[in-house]
């Protein structure tokens, strides 16, 4: 497995966040974690990329331990981590934003490189690429977010909430990507408030219930489950 979670918990002092979750997210695959608001799913990939330090259990990326590193260190280990909330740099160019995500890396041409690959896979940054971040509309800004964390070539790539406030059209395009940048080699863990989409492009997922796992399976097996149904998909079949 590329990435391993045994037992872990994680707390913002005297509450707990994440209670003894395991799980496993294979080379290759979008794994998603759905659940309510409050159910630990963004303390969990914090926790995955350095930014809250668990209290005890394990994180292995590719077999090594990473729960002890350093946010840079774990990016340099192959992580990539668009948040919840997209916090682009505003006065910043695209250009801008997307060179910050590759602070890790120090060849030229390879960054030109990765700079080529996320403008092909959102053209639309490429329209913007003098632009100010902050001038551009939500939609836009998602997918500065989430190219500015594929500039480091993450082998997994932590996606939160990349729907969220989006427009019923930009939320279909917005999955279209992910399935694009997932078949382009990129491994995803995905975090997402419609479950309903984030089921139909996951090969499996998890369901989180006040910082422990409640089910989980395929994702065809989750969205056909009548508790997860009545939960998180409106009791639609």
């Amino acid at each position: 497995m590329l990435l391993e979670i045994e037992n872990l918990v994680a707390r913002y002092g005297r509450i707990t966040a994440l209670n003894g979750i395991s799980l496993t997210v294979g080379e290759g695959e979008i794994v998603t974690l759905i659940g309510a608001n409050g159910a630990g799913k963004t303390t969990t990939l914090r926790a995955i990329s350095g930014l809250v330090r668990p209290a005890s259990g394990s994180i292995r990326f590719d077999g090594r331990e990473i729960d002890r590193l350093a946010p840079s260190e774990i990016v340099r280990a192959g992580i990539g981590h668009a948040p919840e909330g997209r916090h682009v740099f505003p006065r910043m160019t695209v250009r801008e934003n997307l060179e910050l995500g590759a602070y890790t890396r120090r060849v030229r041409s390879e960054i030109a490189d990765e700079t080529a690959r996320v403008l092909d896979i959102f053209p639309r940054l490429k329209e913007r690429y003098a632009q100010k971040a902050g001038t551009m509309s939500g939609g836009e800004q998602q997918m500065l977010a989430i190219g500015r964390a594929m500039m480091s070539r993450p082998r997994l790539l932590l996606l939160d909430e990349p729907s969220l406030g989006l427009s019923p059209k930009l939320v279909q395009t917005i999955f279209v990507v992910i399935r694009e940048i997932n078949a382009r080699g990129t491994t995803i863990l995905l975090i997402e408030q419609n479950a309903r989409q984030a089921l139909a492009v996951a090969s499996r997922g998890y369901v989180l219930e006040v910082g422990s796992i409640a089910h989980s399976g395929a994702a065809s097996s989750l969205a056909a489950s009548e508790a997860v149904r009545a939960a998180y998909l409106g009791g639609a079949a």
